[in-house]
């Protein structure tokens, strides 16, 4: 996957211009410019930096096509950072309350 042609792709269904990008991800318009220029791969921040501002995550950029995400709200995504964190039992159990409470 080519990394400039993905984060067009992207911007082409925002309706965004480079401009517009480097207005919202608060980079340099010399940054963006360069990248195309020079048909360099931007480096993990600046590629974080650009997600951010086109609200998607490295995770959903890097995904193919036909992968299916699902919004996550910031309590939500302290839950998983909590979750991830305990062993697996504690985890087996976590699931056995939650799904006891949707009952």
């Amino acid at each position: 996957m080519n990394v400039l042609e993905k984060i067009d792709k992207i911007m082409e269904k925002q309706n965004l211009s480079n401009y517009q990008l480097a207005q919202i991800s608060r980079l340099p318009q010399s940054t963006i410019s360069n990248m195309r220029k020079r048909h360099t791969t931007p480096s993990i921040y600046t590629l974080q930096t650009i997600c951010n501002s086109l609200n998607i995550s490295l995770s959903q950029f890097f995904a193919e096509e036909d992968t299916e995400f699902f919004p996550v709200t910031p309590r939500q995504r302290e839950f998983l950072e909590y979750f991830i964190l305990l062993s697996d039992e504690q985890q087996d159990l976590m699931m056995q309350v939650v799904k006891n409470m949707k009952k």
